[in-house]
């Protein structure tokens, strides 16, 4: 038996009181005190500030003020700023189709006004003073004359004093001043040329001054960012993309230092995010994340910013087009080979450092062979004479100090120990030649066949059955890896031809685990999505070993392939492969100069 169903009258339908109104806009525009900073921030940048001072009580929910010397908003105009669709930003549709400033919608300070106290004065450049207006919740009060030396300040006092439900949803004083911070940091990022200041119950948390983009992103993002990142300025058709990305080297566990804006606009955009994961696919773990502040500037006709109730989410008219240029910036950037990066007063610095400790000049190699050997073989097979012939005891060179510099010996047969024009690198040998080999391959198969080598004596090992019966099978792929693998047995292989890069690879075991991966994934699968995996698992097998003895000869052309090879700042698994020491540093060390 089914219960009775109540159908309820309903009542009429009618127009919501304006106060209501702007608070339901409140719940979407403005769901914290980090929020509203935000909004007050950007009408500052649109009023053309060039200083913004920001106070916050009680992590933004006592008060948010927020100074700035911007154009200021004239007498008559005042009560029209706290109305809703009220703006100066836009007029018509055509204006709404390419929007050049942060705010256009005119309902930030109608919502942040329904649920708070707030005051807005300001003052134009020429008038006699400045004018103020007060709302609290649904009343607003007349315009009265006030004191202010120009621009324009909004207080916002007891945030969510009509709306208690909404305050309990708040968090902790330390966590809304955190996002508070973080909203600030992003204006501050976006607009450089901009000085800001930040208050919190009366103690100064952050002062900019105006600066450079260089500048601004080591002042918030700090100086080990700024450090551990790549410049980029990559202009096309329309579009320029500036900003820093960090070395995979430098990656983080979390996205806690992304930032990427569109024409200074801080957003959260899947499609720009995946062009950046893309980009670092080839050089990082993929537990990492790594850290950026990229500013794509693009005309405004071509991007939607009217496609979210905060504005962080944007829509672009060519989307494809502009995933592929951010990719493509990204990638290159990150494909640079290998060379330190050093501050201008950086070198000059170390050639003081070095003149006072009566150090050699940077163009010398001394040979202090610490744990070298012969042959040379194994380095002129895969690249020839290339490193810089050795030189004798006191002899000095006269070439230029290459990026990574001349190898001076072998660190317990792991590390290559050389100088360069900043002091000191220490290479990871067995990470750095794995890049170089996984480069050198991509490149061979992106060719359409990696290059082969016939051996003079064929090899044969053992596999299992159904190992044998893979090879047979995708003989035509393995042919393309530079393998030549054929049955002789339902449990033995032998190898005729292997890939020319790998021929001091563990055959046996480099063949069965490609093998292996044709048997488990299909030839499909391995040679496009999982390429880099099993070239990757190639060039390790490739790599020289740890204990590895090497030639300064050998040492040197290592450093000379890392210079010329892409990426080569970094292994396949996003690990660095070189390390600068500089001399200053070693100097600090050492407590030189004290």
């Amino acid at each position: 038996m089914h219960p009775r169903r109540y159908n309820p009258v309903m009542p009429p339908i009618k127009v919501l009181p304006e106060l209501l109104i702007n608070q339901i806009a409140a719940g979407e525009v403005v769901d914290r005190p980090a929020s509203a900073l935000k909004e007050l921030l950007e009408n500052s940048v649109d009023a053309g500030a060039r200083e913004i001072a920001v106070q916050l009580g009680e992590g933004g929910v006592k008060l948010i003020k927020v100074s700035d010397d911007g154009c200021g908003i004239a007498r008559d105009e005042l009560a029209l700023a706290l109305a809703r669709h009220a703006t100066s930003k836009i007029a018509s549709s055509g204006d709404l189709e390419r929007v050049a400033t942060l705010g256009f919608r005119g309902e930030a300070l109608a919502s942040i006004a329904s649920v708070s106290q707030l005051t807005l004065t300001s003052r134009r450049a020429g008038d006699r003073h400045a004018w103020s207006i007060a709302a609290r919740g649904a009343e607003i009060a007349a315009v009265v004359p006030a004191a202010h030396t120009g621009g324009t300040t909004i207080e916002v006092h007891d945030l969510y004093f009509n709306t208690p439900a909404r305050r309990k949803f708040l968090k902790s004083e330390a966590t809304e001043l955190g996002h508070c911070v973080e909203a600030f940091n992003r204006i501050a990022l976006s607009h450089s040329d901009i000085a800001l200041t930040l208050q919190h119950n009366g103690r100064v948390q952050r002062h900019l001054r105006a600066q450079g983009v260089a500048e601004r992103v080591g002042a918030v993002l700090g100086e080990e960012f700024r450090s551990g990142s790549l410049a980029i300025d990559e202009p096309s058709s329309g579009l320029r993309l500036t900003g820093y990305v960090g070395l995979p080297s430098h990656a983080r566990s979390s996205r806690d230092a992304q930032y990427c804006f569109v024409n200074g606009r801080f957003v959260r955009d899947k499609l720009l995010a995946h062009a950046v994961r893309q980009a670092y696919q080839d050089v990082l773990h993929h537990e990492r994340h790594p850290a950026f502040a990229l500013f794509l500037e693009v005309d405004p006709a071509q991007v939607d910013v009217n496609v979210h109730p905060t504005k962080i989410e944007v829509r672009f008219r060519d989307a494809r087009g502009i995933h592929q240029f951010m990719f493509h910036a990204l990638n290159k950037a990150l494909a640079a080979p290998a060379a330190p990066a050093v501050a201008a007063t950086g070198s000059t610095q170390a050639v003081a450092s070095a003149a006072h400790a009566g150090a050699p000049a940077y163009g010398q190699q001394h040979s202090m062979t610490l744990e070298t050997a012969q042959p040379l073989a194994f380095y002129d097979a895969l690249f020839g004479r290339r490193g810089k012939p050795e030189t004798s005891p006191g002899e000095s060179a006269t070439e230029p100090t290459p990026p990574l510099g001349f190898a001076l010996a072998q660190l317990c047969g792991v590390y290559i120990l050389a100088q360069n024009a900043q002091g000191l690198t220490i290479v990871d040998m067995h990470a750095a030649h794995e890049r170089i080999m996984y480069e050198k391959l991509k490149h061979a198969l992106d060719s359409r066949r990696v290059p082969s080598q016939p051996l003079l004596v064929p090899i044969t090992f053992r596999a299992e059955p159904v190992d044998v019966a893979a090879a047979e099978e995708h003989a035509d792929v393995l042919s393309t890896l530079g393998f030549d693998l054929s049955p002789v047995s339902p449990t033995t292989l032998v190898a005729r031809s292997v890939p020319a890069l790998l021929q001091d690879a563990d055959l046996p075991a480099l063949a069965l685990e490609v093998v292996r991966e044709l048997r488990e994934y299909g030839a499909d699968r391995v040679l496009t999505e999982r390429r880099d995996e099993l070239l990757g698992t190639m060039a390790c097998h490739a790599a020289v070993r740890a204990n590895r003895r090497l030639a300064l000869p050998e040492m040197n052309a290592l450093l000379r392939e890392m210079e010329e090879t892409e990426r080569s700042g970094q292994c396949n698994h996003g690990r660095p492969t070189w390390h600068q020491i500089s001399l200053a540093d070693l100097d600090q060390l050492f407590m030189r100069g004290r």
